[in-house]
Order: C-alpha cells, then sequence, then structure tokens
C-alpha cells in the first residue's frame, strides 16, 4: 500500500509580519478571495505581501485594499495590476457581523495570511484594535523575557 502524500500547502503561507506589532488581534474569520489566473500563479509562487493591507466593507462587500501581488513571471500582456484591489467572498451573516463590530468603534480589518487550503487560495482576516506606543513597548519587553527564560531552560537541560 502507498504511503499518503503529505500536504505541503503550510509552507505557501504568506504572513503578515507587522499585525501582531501594531494591533491586538480579536475574532479570526477565513474568507476566499477573487484573483485572476496570474494572481494565483504568483501566490502559489509566493511573490505577494500583505504587511500594509487593510479591509473595507463598502455597500455589502469586503474588499481588500494596498496588498501587493507581484506580476506572473511567465504572464503575457494579461498580466495583472499587482496593487488592485481585491474583492473578498464572504457570507451575509458574517459581514453583518463584521459590520456590527466595527460600528462600535475602534476596529479595523487586518489581514493576517494567505494559505492555500484544498487547492483554494483564502485569507485570514481579523477585528484588530491599534496598539499604542506603550503597549508596543510592553509587548517587546514579553517576548524579550520570554526568550531569555527559554534559553535559560534550554541550557539547564
Amino acid at each position: 500500500m502507498c504511503a499518503k502524500k503529505k500536504s505541503t500547502d503550510h509552507q505557501r503561507d504568506i504572513r503578515n509580519g507587522k499585525a501582531h506589532h501594531n494591533y491586538f488581534v480579536g475574532d479570526r474569520i477565513d474568507a476566499g478571495l477573487v484573483l485572476l489566473g496570474t494572481e494565483v500563479k504568483a501566490i502559489r509562487a509566493g511573490d505577494a505581501q500583505i504587511s500594509e493591507a487593510f479591509c473595507r466593507i463598502e455597500k455589502g462587500q469586503v474588499w481588500m485594499y494596498n496588498s501587493h501581488i507581484g506580476e506572473y513571471k511567465y504572464g503575457n500582456l494579461q498580466n495583472h495590476s499587482p496593487r488592485r484591489k481585491r474583492k473578498l467572498l464572504l457570507k451575509k451573516r458574517e459581514i453583518h457581523k463584521l459590520i456590527g463590530a466595527m460600528d462600535t468603534g475602534g476596529k479595523s480589518l487586518i489581514p493576517l495570511r494567505i494559505y492555500l487550503k484544498h487547492g483554494l487560495i483564502k485569507l485570514e482576516i481579523a477585528l484588530c484594535t491599534g496598539k499604542k506606543l506603550y503597549d508596543k513597548r510592553e509587548t517587546l519587553k514579553k517576548k524579550i523575557s520570554m526568550r531569555e527564560a527559554e534559553r535559560e531552560m534550554s541550557r539547564r537541560r
């Protein structure tokens, strides 16, 4: 009997490294993306960036702005524009939930990662609250102290 093939989808995650530094991350939602063929190929090649991206709700639809998906290397004249806005696919119930949460104030929709799930490209977005400068400092202090504690524990083993 032949062994199962291991999924290599986790290797193609494109993460937003600034999100956890700049925001308190709240509820997370998975959304589909409306993409062109050359965009799909560029994402599978790892040529995308969402570190400065954000989402807005306009006329009952969710759109992602300021994301960069590079042009496909082997594309022709029909290659896509790298910085165009992209529509997110969510259920109406989820969109209404997001609208309600954002109307309370101080929340924004931030993309956390782009990943493959069963051959489809998905976007994980989160309702986030912005951090103040002192919050960012506290987070860095905790991170450094945890790293030092882990180093000390590994030395004692």
